[in-house]
C-alpha cells in the first residue's frame, strides 16, 4: 500500500451522499489521474458506494476513513478497503486493523500521538488538521525525532493545488489527503468533467515534484 499510496501522490477524500454517485465519480477522477481514494464513513452510503467502486473501478486504489471504532474496522475489510484512515490515535481501532491485517494511518498532531502510533505498529500517519495544527513548518518539527524510523505522513486539512507542491517536496510526506478533489456542489450536479478537471490539475503538481 505504501508504494501505490506514494505512486499516486494524492488521495482524493470522498464524502459521498449517493452511492449512485460512486462510480461516476471514481471514474472521473481515474480520468484526471487519480488512482486513490478514501471513502469516508461519514455517510450510511460509503461502504454501499465502496463496494460498487471495488467492483466496477477496480483500477482505483479504494480505503476507507473515518474509522473511529473496531467494529467499523472490520465491515470496511469486509467491504474489500485496501486501507483505513482515522481521524485521530484509537489504540482499540488501531489493535483491530493490525489484527485483521488492514494497512492503517491514524491520525497524529502531537509527539505524543506519534508516539502512541509507533509504540502499536504504525509507521503511515495521517497528519490531520495539517494547516490549522502548524502546517509544513509544525510536521518538520515534530517528525525529527521520528524520523529514523521511518515514519511518513498523509497531510489533510488546508492543503489544496494553492500549497500542494511545498508539502509533497517534503521528504517526510507519503501522499496528500484531497478533499478538494470532489466538492459536493460538484458532485450534487454530476459534473463529472468539473471534478476530472480538478483531478488532472492535482495529478499535473504531483508529476512536476515526483516525475
Amino acid at each position: 500500500m505504501t508504494r501505490q499510496l506514494k505512486d499516486a501522490g494524492v488521495i482524493a477524500v470522498l464524502m459521498i451522499e449517493k452511492a449512485a454517485d460512486a462510480v461516476p465519480l471514481a471514474r472521473a477522477l481515474l480520468a484526471g489521474g487519480v488512482t486513490a481514494i478514501e471513502l469516508t464513513l461519514r455517510t450510511d452510503s460509503a461502504l454501499e458506494c465502496l463496494r460498487r467502486i471495488r467492483s466496477e473501478v477496480p483500477e482505483i486504489l479504494a480505503g476507507v476513513g473515518t474509522l473511529l471504532t473496531p467494529g467499523q474496522v472490520q465491515e470496511a475489510m469486509d467491504n474489500g478497503a485496501s486501507f483505513g484512515v482515522a481521524p485521530g490515535m484509537n489504540p482499540r481501532v488501531v489493535a483491530e486493523a493490525r489484527r485483521l491485517g488492514l494497512p492503517f494511518a491514524p491520525g497524529v498532531c502531537t509527539p505524543t500521538d506519534i508516539e502512541l502510533a509507533v509504540e502499536a505498529g504504525c509507521r503511515v500517519l495521517k497528519f490531520f488538521p495539517s494547516e490549522p495544527c502548524g502546517g509544513l513548518t509544525y510536521l518538520r518539527t515534530i517528525h525529527a525525532p521520528f524520523a529514523h524510523l521511518g515514519v511518513s505522513f498523509i497531510p489533510l486539512g488546508g492543503v489544496g493545488p494553492a500549497n500542494a507542491a511545498q508539502y509533497l517536496w517534503e521528504p517526510s510526506v507519503l501522499a496528500l489527503g484531497g478533499s478538494w478533489l470532489a466538492p459536493k456542489e460538484l458532485v450534487s450536479r454530476g459534473d463529472w468533467d468539473g471534478i476530472t478537471r480538478l483531478a488532472s490539475e492535482a495529478r499535473r503538481i504531483v508529476k512536476e515534484v515526483r516525475p
